[in-house]
């Protein structure tokens, strides 16, 4: 459409406006108003392109990730389990679980208040997200729910069956995930930053997302034992194309889960981005060093491993840390999880199939404490202010290393419930369903004997 010049427009005014006469309340309310909805607006269209991306984690990040990484027989199945939390999560989400994460309940649950999604509509809840629909954010934290179970099937890949995986992750979810979420973001939660008993900080899901996927990981793999055949058979990566592919599509993905949880599209948003980033680089690096320096040469593996890592590390710090503590956090989850996937797991010799334990649990561990260590008020005064207005500090490097104790708190709180919900699920699960394939199943492999379809048809 073509516009009028600006001479024209003014012959069109009315005379009775003098261009500087003072604005009226109306036109002041007005203006208002139109900010107000454009800032709306922007804060809804990068939340939802946050979600997006989050869900995209999932399919196809994490399913190729993961199905490159186990045998060519196994690769559908795995990579159903991961498209299976797409669907069965979302449900389960609309009917309780989105409630009893941000519903308003006690300190480590909350209720049904939104059972059903009542009371979600299209206006913002202000306890949340101010600047966004209530939908929006409901579905953004939607997508947080279906990686975080997602995660957990790395370290029982290739040996439970596809009917014991669903009930498993389901129970696990109400469980474990839901009493997380609340703990740390729910209004009233225990861990919650903006008054919990135990104020943790964890920006996009450090506690909430890593350390519980990564420990009940670890419970699940030791409870199942190994593989047959493991670790004498060699057990290789089928496809490092594929794993390459899903590690790019996971660290493209996560900026939405990490500046996303901003929650608006402002300058904090810009400053996680920025971390995520640095963290994910700098542990690419560390982590393929190390290599080197022990086996005498990089793999993509370890580059890859090495880049998820530090995005697993930095995801709790994210939105309180700047650049270069950033770098820091990720050149120590480099190394640190590189130590986790090759001697600590050869020590105990757990079979955690796709190391999402030495990854997820130890990397999520190591950045929910740096968190502590390097949070700064001058990326996220989430304190508030003192009487003079100054900010209170955040981490120990602004001079609040009690800080630190509240985060080993969060952590310790993590590790327990992931433990021990994990343990009486499996056990329930086991003494019910039965969870392990049979030893011709399992031979078989996933495809054929879960699915009844292969991934390759080796014979055209």
């Amino acid at each position: 459409m073509l516009l009028a010049p600006a001479a024209t427009l003014a012959q069109t005014a009315p005379e009775s406006v003098s261009p500087n006469a003072p604005a009226t309340q109306a036109q002041i309310a007005t203006l208002q108003k139109s900010i107000s909805d454009a800032q709306s607006s922007a804060d809804n269209a990068w939340m939802l392109t946050s979600a997006a991306l989050v869900l995209m984690m999932t399919g196809p990040g994490l399913a190729l990730f993961y199905g490159g990484l186990v045998r060519k027989k196994n690769i559908l199945g795995t990579m159903m389990q991961s498209f299976a939390m797409m669907g069965i999560i979302t449900v389960l989400w609309a009917l309780v679980s989105y409630s009893l994460a941000f519903g308003h309940g006690n300190s480590f649950i909350g209720g049904f208040e939104h059972f059903l999604l009542q009371g979600v509509g299209l206006s913002p809840n202000a306890d949340y997200a101010a600047t966004i629909p209530h939908q929006t954010y409901m579905v953004y934290q939607l997508m947080f729910a279906i990686i975080t179970p997602a995660l957990i099937t790395g370290a029982f890949a290739e040996r439970m069956k596809f009917s014991a995986m669903c009930v498993f992750l389901i129970l696990w979810s109400i469980v474990v995930y839901d009493p997380m979420a609340h703990m740390v973001w729910g209004v009233g939660g225990l861990l919650n930053a903006a008054g919990g008993k135990f104020p943790c900080l964890d920006f996009a899901g450090g506690t909430v997302v890593h350390v519980t996927s990564g420990v009940s990981a670890l419970v699940t793999a030791i409870y199942l034992g190994k593989r047959i055949g493991y670790p004498k058979t060699p057990m290789p990566p089928h496809s490092m194309v594929l794993s390459f592919i899903g590690a790019c599509l996971l660290w493209v993905g996560w900026f939405g889960f990490n500046a996303g949880s901003a929650l608006n599209s402002s300058g904090l948003a810009t400053s996680a981005f920025v971390a995520t980033h640095f963290a994910a680089a700098a542990a690419a690096v560390s982590w393929t060093t190390a290599e080197w320096m022990h086996n005498g040469k990089p793999t993509a593996l370890g580059a890859i491993s090495g880049a998820v890592a530090g995005l697993v590390a930095i995801t709790p710090a994210s939105g309180f840390v700047q650049p270069i503590p950033a770098l820091i956090i990720g050149l120590i989850a480099g190394v640190f999880c590189f130590q986790m996937v090759t001697r600590v797991k050869n020590w105990f010799r757990y079979d955690d199939s796709l190391d999402a334990f030495g990854v997820h649990g130890a990397g999520g561990t190591l950045g929910a404490l740096l968190t502590g260590v390097f949070a700064t008020a001058v990326i996220n005064p989430i304190f508030g202010k003192d009487a003079s207005g100054n900010a209170l500090p955040t981490g120990g490097m602004d001079g609040n290393w009690h800080q630190l104790l509240n985060q080993s708190v969060g952590v310790a709180i993590a590790w327990v419930i992931s433990i021990v919900g994990t343990l009486v699920i499996l056990f329930i699960v086991d003494k019910t369903i039965g969870l392990r394939l049979s030893a011709d199943d399992e031979a078989t492999g996933l495809d054929l004997s879960q699915h009844g379809e292969e991934g390759y048809d080796m014979g055209s």
